[in-house]
């Protein structure tokens, strides 16, 4: 008698359940680990309006700073009448510092020069960033047009920040809003460029207006 064996593959429904256990055994993938993320952050403003004396004030790094002793040529170049004595150095190339917001947010600080004769290295200084602060001095008002002109016409969006000196608020923000001519989607705010922890509310208001303007230009 001979035996049949038979070549018949196994049943559709044994596959199925093969496949199923195979799926309850199989790892969930893995969450997408993403590295901190660095954005360039630009504080321009005038002359002995506070630039550096902000970038130390909040930096996690030493500070690096391009400070000289005023000399009687720039004497005769910069009104040094309402910062008196106290300004006896001025910022020739930059000042860099970086602070962390969160555990993933690095922002890289660049303090501009805040003299006209040195308004050509704006480009080389403002190229990646995105966005600013101009630093303001309301008895000298004036001399932060030539920065908000900068950024309005590069598209750089950019907070204003009235420096405080010794505590005295001397405009309000909207009477400045006024005075500057600048939108009112434009976030203008008091500050106090010695504290750290008013520093850091106004990088963080530049990193929320760049976003709000990235989110709006995409559509």
């Amino acid at each position: 008698m001979t035996a049949t064996y038979s070549s018949q593959s196994p049943s559709h429904n044994q596959s199925s359940s093969h496949n199923e256990a195979n799926s309850m055994h199989t790892s969930p993938p893995r969450p997408v680990r993403r590295g901190p993320t660095s954005v360039k952050i630009v504080i321009a403003g005038g002359f002995g309006v506070g630039k550096t004396t902000m970038v130390t004030a909040v930096t996690e790094i030493t500070p690096f700073t391009t400070e000289v002793p005023m000399t009687e040529a720039s004497l005769g170049v910069d009104d040094t009448s309402i910062v008196g004595e106290r300004k006896t150095h001025t910022t020739v190339a930059m000042d860099f510092g970086r602070i962390s917001l969160g555990n993933d947010l690095y922002l890289y600080l660049f303090g501009t020069p805040g003299q006209d004769r040195f308004s050509f290295m704006w480009d080389d200084l403002t190229q990646g960033a995105v966005g600013a602060i101009v630093l303001v001095d309301t008895r000298r008002l004036e001399e932060c047009f030539p920065a908000i002109n900068y950024f309005e016409q590069r598209g750089v969006p950019f907070v204003v920040a009235i420096n405080c000196f010794d505590g005295q608020v001397l405009h309000s923000p909207e009477a400045v809003r006024d005075a500057l001519q600048v939108g009112e989607d434009t976030p203008v705010m008091l500050t106090d460029a010695r504290d750290k922890a008013q520093v850091k509310v106004a990088m963080a208001s530049v990193v929320r207006h760049a976003m709000a303007r990235a989110r709006a230009t995409l559509g």
